[in-house]
């Protein structure tokens, strides 16, 4: 079993950042692949960007590459999304999930992770 817990959210103006945090118990994260998702009002969950277990590969969405890069620190037990250039339409609730090894997390489907945390707002000023 696995505890997902978002943090780092909040307010930026256009062309800032952040770095949101998600904090993993119950079980290390170290044997899941890690994603990010986000959902703005009115749209559905959208992939954000991946890790592997190992860390050696990552995916990213074609709206945020060059711009959000996705870490793990498994010591910790924490993954990390960092935010530059954030853009108003990054506007969303984001979600940091977790995937058993067999699962396809880097193909950007949502159903393929097995847990989730509770989101974080993340809110963009123009």
């Amino acid at each position: 079993q696995v505890q997902l817990v978002e943090s780092g959210g909040g307010l930026v103006q256009a062309g800032g950042s952040l770095r949101l945090s998600c904090a993993a118990s119950g079980r290390t994260v170290s044997s899941y692949g890690m994603g990010w998702f986000r959902q703005a009002p009115g749209k559905e969950r959208e992939f954000v960007a991946a890790i592997s277990w190992s860390g050696d590969n990552t995916w990213y969405s074609d709206s945020v590459k060059g711009r959000f890069t996705i870490s793990r620190d498994n010591a910790k037990n924490t993954v990390y999304l960092q935010m530059n250039s954030l853009k108003p339409d990054d506007t969303a609730v984001y979600y940091c999930a977790a995937a058993f090894y067999n699962r396809d997390y880097g193909s950007g489907r949502s159903g393929e992770y097995d847990y989730w945390g509770q989101g974080t707002q993340v809110t963009v000023s123009s």
